[in-house]
């Protein structure tokens, strides 16, 4: 009798051992199953198949989190830079004071990554109210990568247009000081929002604000944006440069 009870207990607990087994084969299956599904939502993101997102997805935010602060970012970042400066080594300019480049601001010249690892890194809904309390406090910090290739502009001779989405009237004297503080000084000009443009698509505002500046004689050689609605559109330039972003979509 006292054999049959340890036999029988010995294989209930070998049932719950082969069942708790199960469970984390299964667990790490639904992970694994995740972070390709995030991977390949992140690569879609930024070949602008897939558009007008609203949110990250929710089974994403540790994938972003992990992307963004566990140094991928940075490499890409990198990667991109050294593309342009590839670029740049064959741009002979006509030193006319004509030859301009456009540089995005928010998550291009300078980074709102503190702001959205609040927001699980995208995963909770834009919103223009909370965004403007955090532009207004100017902490936004330089994108090394970044400032390094704005300074090699201003040194070859380019006048830099910084074009950003951001509102003139709230946000433009902190926006200046901003820069400023993180290093952006010599750009010819920091381009707003003006009144005249509010309600617009980043598409039209910004492709109307290259068309004037071709007007003007302007000639266009790069664009860098973190946005696809940066570089698209009229007058986008002889080479646009596509900045990654996963955190957030501006049509």
């Amino acid at each position: 009798m006292v054999r049959f009870i340890k036999e029988v207990t010995l294989l209930l607990l070998l049932a719950m051992v082969s069942k708790l087994g199960q469970g984390m084969v299964l667990d790490h299956v639904k992970q694994a199953t995740s972070d390709r599904y995030c991977l390949s939502w992140r690569m879609a993101v930024e070949a602008n198949n897939v558009k007008g997102w609203p949110t990250i997805p929710t089974q994403c935010w540790r994938h972003v989190e992990g992307y963004m602060i566990g140094g991928q970012y940075n490499w890409d970042i990198n990667l991109i830079i050294d593309q342009i400066y590839t670029y740049l080594d064959n741009v002979t300019l006509i030193n006319d004071g004509y030859d301009a480049w456009i540089l995005d601001v928010d998550d291009t010249c300078l980074s709102n990554l503190l702001y959205y690892r609040g927001k699980r890194f995208g995963c909770d809904p834009y919103n223009p109210m909370e965004f403007r309390s955090w532009a207004l406090k100017g902490e936004c910090t330089a994108i090394p990568a970044v400032l390094g290739l704005f300074n090699r502009l201003i040194s070859t001779g380019f006048k830099v247009m910084l074009v950003t989405g951001r509102d003139e009237l709230t946000l433009g004297p902190i926006t200046v000081d901003n820069l400023l503080s993180e290093g952006y000084s010599g750009y010819d000009r920091l381009i707003m929002r003006s009144e005249e443009y509010r309600g617009m698509s980043a598409i039209t505002y910004k492709s109307k604000i290259r068309e004037e500046l071709v007007q003007q004689g302007y000639r266009l050689w790069g664009n860098v944006g973190d946005q696809w609605s940066d570089l698209q559109g009229n007058f986008i330039g002889d080479r646009t440069f596509k900045l990654p972003n996963p955190m957030y979509y501006v049509p």
